[in-house]
């Protein structure tokens, strides 16, 4: 592959994208994964209602790094005015590399709202507001969808004919439906058939777990570059793995080490970021993604439900290490393993 990909008037050095998970992908995370070598991430899920009354917890998640960029930030709603007012704003604010628009959230509160995947039942009404949007910003434009409401992906194709005829610039596919959420299997099948109907880049999202997952997926289908979400929260590394194999057939086994030293990486930029005792009651879930599988981890996870200092954080994380360096030199992590 071409060791960099376009959308619209902005080079992307790589092929992997952050996908944006609500609670997950904030700026600490962001910060953590382009460490690891991401090509562009991707903001939670933004409200542009939220912008429009200036709820100051909206704008709190359009907070942004120079560090981070090219930066996606991702905008939900279902009124064409708002959102195009939304899209407005995110680019007179600055920070931000691309727009996207949420056309996948399957939860009930969001389609509720008539935003999200319930947007790929309206196709007229997705037309004006992706015109709307595209009239309000030069930003490059991107917008996240599913399969739509059955199995066929015929919603799917539908509504990224509208997209690419209303200017935007590419299209993410999650080949799920929304009923399935994220159980099931993705159907790799429907990126193939819609990257094969549409002129602009198609992203492919869904059940990418390692690398050869991800080889397998651009091979199969021809999609220009690949997004991963709930894969990365426990190996933020695989981002850089398969950059690594795309431009060198091979890559490399983060060790012990390099896991514990992003776990702390994490702590130090989560308490920067919202405060000593917020942040450790944030991590109490999130350092346990980075453990799953390796020895000795039920009783560490048990243990991070106490931590309320940043001390008592990082003395909890070079503690796992040293046991498990002591016991486990230079073994692969089993997560991580890799069959290169």
């Amino acid at each position: 592959m071409k060791s960099h990909m376009k959308i619209k008037n902005l080079d992307i050095n790589g092929h992997t994208f952050l996908a944006p998970l609500a609670g997950v992908t904030n700026l600490p995370f962001r910060l953590l994964v382009k460490d690891c070598g991401c090509a562009v991430v991707c903001s939670e899920m933004i409200s542009a209602k939220g912008i429009f009354y200036n709820s100051e917890k909206t704008l709190d998640l359009m907070a942004s790094k120079n560090e981070e960029r090219p930066l996606s930030i991702q905008l939900f709603g279902a009124d064409p005015d708002t959102m195009a007012k939304g899209a407005a704003f995110v680019e007179k604010l600055g920070g931000a590399d691309i727009l996207d628009i949420n056309f996948g959230c399957s939860v009930k509160k969001i389609i509720k709202q008539g935003a999200g995947v319930a947007l790929m039942k309206e196709p007229e009404l997705a037309r004006v507001l992706l015109k709307s949007v595209r009239a309000a910003t030069r930003l490059p434009l991107t917008i996240k969808i599913r399969s739509g409401w059955d199995h066929t992906g015929s919603q799917a194709l539908n509504i990224a004919r509208i997209a690419q005829e209303s200017g935007v610039d590419a299209i993410i596919m999650h080949p799920r439906t929304a009923a399935q959420g994220f159980k099931g299997t993705a159907d790799w099948n429907l990126i193939k058939k819609l990257k094969q109907q549409i002129t602009i880049p198609v992203i492919g999202n869904g059940d990418i777990n390692c690398v050869e997952d991800a080889i397998q997926m651009l091979s199969h289908t021809g999609c220009d570059a690949i997004m991963i979400g709930r894969a990365a929260m426990k190996n933020p590394f695989i981002l850089s793995q398969i950059e690594d194999y795309l431009k060198t057939g091979s890559y490399t086994t983060p060790s012990y080490h390099d896991i514990f030293n992003a776990m702390e990486k994490l702590t130090c930029m989560y308490i920067d970021h919202f405060g000593e005792l917020p942040a450790c009651r944030m991590l109490r879930s999130r350092l346990s993604w980075f453990v799953k599988g390796l020895p000795g981890c039920s009783g560490f996870r048990k243990n991070l439900s106490r931590i309320n200092s940043k001390t008592q954080a990082l003395e909890m994380i070079r503690k796992f290490e040293n046991s498990i360096s002591q016991t486990h030199q230079g073994i692969i992590p089993p997560d991580h393993k890799a069959d290169n």
